[in-house]
């Protein structure tokens, strides 16, 4: 019997856990595997700051939404409400000045790409904004990805606004696509022969 996959919006009690799977589950994400490409010392790095520190800042000011079987979390995902342009400005803007003066590759990738999805995140407000979904390899197939990209969507379609992300690959896109979303915009390239990113939405 196939167990059913569960939706719900992870707190801070949870913190631990979800950094944890979300490291775990953005070992082969092809934009982070960009970004850290030729340098797999900073894969440590991620799990132990970056991660947790990402996931309490979504928890803290945004959402983040998790999938699993009710007793293990799969699939990790951050939500945003984007109401206008300062915020993407002001986080491109701290990124610039974070990590300028370090000459390494995976932080001017990091830079460059925060600069790329502030110049081309369609100005259409209020939205919500999937910024991440990762889901642990072994758990890959089971419906915990789709289960809360669909559940996200009704909920923001309920709330009268539509939805957006930039899908990597065109496995996922063709994932996100039978959530309801539909590739819209210009292709986004980014540099370095890396991922090609596909702007969608979800419009109800």
């Amino acid at each position: 019997m196939n167990t059913q996959v569960r939706v719900h919006r992870a707190e801070l009690d949870e913190l631990d856990v979800v950094a944890r799977v979300l490291a775990e589950a953005s070992v082969d994400e092809v934009v982070l595997s960009w970004i850290m490409r030729g340098h797999p010392d900073f894969a440590e790095q991620y799990r132990a700051q970056h991660a947790p520190g990402m996931v309490e800042h979504a928890m803290r000011e945004d959402e983040v939404w998790v999938a699993g079987d009710g007793t293990d979390i799969w699939a990790v995902s951050l939500w945003q409400t984007v109401r206008n342009r300062d915020r993407l400005v002001r986080e491109a803007a701290e990124m610039r000045a974070r990590y300028e003066q370090v000459p390494v590759d995976p932080f001017r990738r990091l830079r460059a790409l925060t600069g790329i999805l502030e110049q081309t995140h369609p100005a259409e407000y209020p939205h919500r904004y999937l910024q991440l979904i990762v889901t642990l390899p072994e758990h890959r197939g089971k419906g915990a990805g789709a289960a809360i990209v669909t559940d996200r969507a009704k909920a923001a379609s309920d709330a009268g606004l539509p939805a957006y992300l930039e899908a990597s690959t065109e496995r996922s896109s063709r994932l996100y696509e039978r959530c309801g979303f539909v590739l819209e915009g210009d292709l986004i390239p980014l540099p370095e022969d890396g991922p090609v990113l596909r702007p969608m939405w979800f419009r109800g």
